[in-house]
C-alpha cells in the first residue's frame, strides 16, 4: 500500500521491542506536510519508540515508515543517517551539546555541515538564540551554561537549518514550569511560520492544545483526538508496554 500523498510521514503496522520486551506492537499513523502532531500518554507508554521509528533512528521489527515517498524502513543505516542530518530535526528531553563548542558553534553544526558559510550559519543562528532568550550565551561552552540553556541552545540547532520534520521529545523537560509555555510556543511558531511539520511528544496532556491533532498513547490502546479545522481523523491503532 502506498502511503497518502498528502502525508509527509506515514506508518503503517509498526513493532519494535526493546531487548526482547515489546514497546509496540501495530502502530499505524499519517502526519501531513507543515502540520504539528502532538503524542501524548505517560512515561513508559511508548512516545520515545515511536518518534525513533518514525525518523529513522530505530529500525521497526516489523512494519514500514514512509518519508515523502522513501521508504524509510527499507534504507541502510548510512541512508537513514543522512536523511536525519539533512532533512529532520530532534530536540529530546537531555540537550546533547559538544562539549567543546560554544553555544552558537553548536547550534550552527548542521548548518556548517551542510556546507553554509560561517557569516550566514551565525547570522541564522544568532536570530534563532535571541528567540529562545538565550543570546547572551553564544560565546559560552555547554559547561558554563545551566541546563535549561543548554536546552535552548540544543532547540535552537534543531530549528535552525529549517528541518522539513522536527521530531520533540519531551522538548521541555529540563525546563521550569514558567519556561517551558514560551518553548513549547516558539516550537509551534516555528513550525507554522516556516512550513516545518512538527510531531511532538509530551506526557503532559496540555501539549495538545497547541497542536493541530494528537494521538494519546496508553495501555495497548491509541485514542486520535483531533483539533484541526478540517476535523481530520485517522485510523490509529498501537498496543504497548512498558
Amino acid at each position: 500500500m502506498a502511503p497518502p500523498d498528502n502525508d509527509v510521514l506515514w506508518a503503517r503496522d509498526l513493532e519494535h521491542a526493546h531487548r526482547g520486551s515489546p514497546a509496540l506492537l501495530g502502530v499505524s499513523l499519517g502526519v501531513r506536510q507543515g502540520e504539528i502532531l502532538a503524542v501524548t500518554g505517560p512515561r513508559g507508554s511508548g512516545k520515545t519508540t515511536l518518534l525513533g521509528c518514525l525518523s529513522g533512528q530505530l529500525a521497526p521489527d516489523a512494519g514500514e515508515v514512509w518519508f515523502n515517498g522513501v521508504p524509510l524502513h527499507e534504507l541502510g543505516q548510512a541512508a537513514r543517517d543522512r536523511l536525519r542530518r539533512e532533512r529532520f530535526g530532534w530536540v529530546g528531553e537531555s540537550p546533547q551539546l559538544v562539549p567543546e563548542l560554544t553555544a552558537w558553534e553548536n547550534a550552527a553544526l548542521p548548518l556548517l555541515l551542510a556546507g553554509v558559510g560561517g557569516r550566514e550559519a551565525r547570522k541564522t543562528v544568532a536570530e534563532w538564540l535571541e528567540r529562545l532568550d538565550v543570546a547572551d550565551c553564544a560565546r559560552l561552552r555547554p559547561a558554563a551554561l545551566r541546563q535549561a540553556q543548554r536546552q535552548r541552545v540544543a532547540i535552537a540547532r534543531a530549528l535552525a537549518h529549517k528541518p522539513d520534520v522536527l521530531f520533540a521529545d519531551e522538548p521541555t523537560a529540563p525546563l521550569h514550569r514558567a519556561d517551558r509555555a514560551q518553548v513549547l510556543r516558539t516550537l509551534t511558531t516555528a513550525g507554522r511560520t516556516h512550513a516545518i511539520t512538527v510531531v511532538l511528544a509530551s506526557h503532559e496532556p496540555e501539549v495538545a492544545t497547541l497542536a493541530d491533532r494528537s494521538v494519546t498513547l496508553l495501555d495497548g490502546r491509541a485514542a486520535v483526538g483531533d483539533t484541526a479545522a478540517e476535523g481530520r481523523e485517522d485510523e490509529v491503532s498501537c498496543s504497548l508496554s512498558g
